[in-house]
Formats: C-alpha cells, sequence, structure tokens
C-alpha cells in the first residue's frame, strides 16, 4: 500500500503534467501508477490540495493546483513514479548572496520547508512561492557550498 504523501504527490504531478477533467479520469490516471483507492478518497485529497477548475486554452474546464490559475504544463512526460524519485527540484541560479531555486508547480513550500528545518550553517533562510524559492546565503558561504548542502535534500542538484 502506497503512502498519502506518495499519493498527494502523484496527484499534483498528474495534475501538473496533464489536462485532467473529472475525477473518474484522475482515478484512472493514479490506478495506471499504481494507487487504489476510491472516489471519496480522491475527493478528501483534491479538497486538502486545495486543487480547482480553470479554464484550459481549448475552454475545458481542468483540474489545477492552488496558485496556478494559469498553470503550466510540463513539456516532458513523465510517469507518476518517475518524478515522485525526485523532491521536485528543477534549477538553482546565484546572484551575490542570493539563489533562486525552481521547483515543479507545487512544490516549492514543501522543499523551502525541508531546506529551513535542516538549519544549514550556510543557509541563512527562504521564501517560497508555488514553483521558486529564494534563499538567503550567509556571508563568506559559496556557492558550491551551499550546492553540498542542499545535496543532503536534493540529490539531483548539480
Amino acid at each position: 500500500m502506497k503512502s498519502k504523501n506518495s499519493r498527494l504527490d502523484a496527484i499534483k504531478i498528474i495534475i501538473s503534467s496533464k489536462e485532467i477533467g473529472s475525477q473518474d479520469e484522475l482515478l484512472h490516471e493514479l490506478q495506471k501508477e499504481g494507487f487504489r483507492l476510491t472516489q471519496a478518497t480522491l475527493s478528501r485529497d483534491l479538497k486538502q490540495l486545495k486543487v480547482a477548475k480553470a479554464a484550459s486554452m481549448n475552454g475545458n474546464y481542468v483540474y489545477v493546483l492552488p496558485n496556478n490559475t494559469m498553470y503550466k504544463r510540463m513539456t516532458e512526460q513523465h510517469t507518476a513514479a518517475e518524478l515522485l524519485m525526485h523532491s521536485g527540484f528543477v534549477s538553482i541560479e546565484f546572484s551575490a548572496n542570493l539563489a533562486v531555486i525552481k521547483t515543479r508547480p507545487g512544490y516549492a513550500s514543501s522543499l523551502a520547508y525541508d531546506i529551513d528545518n535542516r538549519n544549514f550553517y550556510e543557509i541563512l533562510g527562504t521564501i517560497a512561492g508555488d514553483d521558486t524559492i529564494l534563499l538567503v546565503m550567509r556571508e563568506g558561504c559559496t556557492r558550491t557550498s551551499v550546492k553540498n548542502a542542499l545535496s543532503l535534500i536534493i540529490p539531483n542538484i548539480q
């Protein structure tokens, strides 16, 4: 049996990567990923994630994640299982003592939470949106030392 957190992550990934217009479609996609759940459970999960419906470019109403009504779809297709193996991390760029971390939609706040709770010496703190984290580096710390610290929770950081 897969965990609730994995199921919630899979729902976010599926909604971010495909145009899903009904709970039946979403249940079918989750079943393809190995999740077994009822419509009632899915309904509670959608409520917990604050998923809404918004018009897509072709006029159909599809599920979207909160703070993402002008949603972005991933161009490369991956299964939810493949994407769950990563932290949601997409990229990192530095400027002076700041770094901007890009994530998949819906992942920034949980990744920022993990970074802040590790109390890395090199990192003073973070501010997160839906898919972007602003990270403040301690003065005198190098970009390499920040990446090395982050590699403990972001295995695919380069």
